[in-house]
């Protein structure tokens, strides 16, 4: 087992590097933090380039069995100091485990009613943190899939893999562009409910047919004309208090619950 003593080791400095989308999408890696992600990370089957540990940081048995594991996997297992775990790491009071994962996209093209019967799409999506929440609650209501419309932050962003929960690991993520979405979904006749404050149909009276897509705008913008005009329905949720709009994450789950709800009955 290797010793990684020194911020100037290779590997160090690697992970280092993959914090940057360049570097991670150049090496095709990402950083993966924490027992619950790590864990997540191994159990799908996701392609581990090595992981790092730190002993001394490290208390959880289900953690050591993942090392063993991977041991005998004969993956590249590290450890280092807290210190140099500390420098490698962005999260607070890390739990002293982190791997180096293959970043795995699946094509547009891969997906069909048969296999992604409902799912969300989303607009240039800027935080990570939402990103990853959105993943989690997609997850959670039990959608297929995430599909990001004209690119938008990175799903391998190491806050957006927290956030997810390791779900990024087992549900497909599809980078592409508009044009080829547009056309994906007439060939495959997906009905297409966009999300806007615009919208004339109640969430609580939307009705929901298969195959289905949940399509929302970005954080700022919201949706764009040519979205619109693609939409079979525009739903929106009524606002009472002073706020005029919930956060991305929070109106998808109240409508990924509902879509889930109405699907149930099928």
């Amino acid at each position: 087992m290797n010793f990684l003593t020194s911020r100037q080791n290779p590997k160090i400095k690697q992970i280092r590097a993959l914090y940057n989308r360049k570097h991670r999408q150049e090496q095709g890696l990402c950083v993966v933090e924490g027992i619950r992600h790590v864990g997540e990370a191994i159990e799908s089957g996701a392609g581990i380039e090595f992981l790092v540990y730190a002993p001394d940081l490290l208390t959880s048995e289900y953690a050591h069995s993942l090392v063993l594991q991977l041991e005998q996997m004969y993956t590249p297992v590290f450890t280092t100091s807290p210190e140099i775990f500390a420098y490698i790491t962005e999260k607070e009071h890390p739990q002293g485990i982190l791997a180096i994962v293959h970043q795995e996209y699946s094509s547009l093209t891969s997906l069909n009613p048969e296999n992604f019967r409902w799912g969300v799409a989303i607009v240039s999506p800027q935080d990570p943190g939402n990103l990853g929440t959105l993943m989690r609650t997609l997850d959670a209501a039990g959608a297929d899939g995430l599909i990001v419309l004209e690119n938008g932050t990175d799903i391998f962003h190491p806050t957006a893999i927290r956030a997810s929960m390791g779900t990024i690991f087992w549900k497909p993520v599809i980078y592409t562009r508009f044009s080829e979405f547009r056309d994906w979904k007439n060939h495959y006749q997906y009905q297409l409910y966009g999300t806007s404050a615009r919208g004339s149909i109640d969430f609580r009276k939307a009705v929901y047919e298969r195959p289905a897509i949940l399509l929302l705008g970005s954080e700022r913008e919201g949706l764009g004309e040519e979205y619109i005009a693609l939409c079979q329905s525009l739903i929106s949720l009524p606002m009472h208090g002073r706020a005029s709009s919930l956060n991305l994450s929070v109106a998808a789950g109240i409508l990924l619950y509902q879509m889930a709800a109405s699907f149930s009955s099928d």
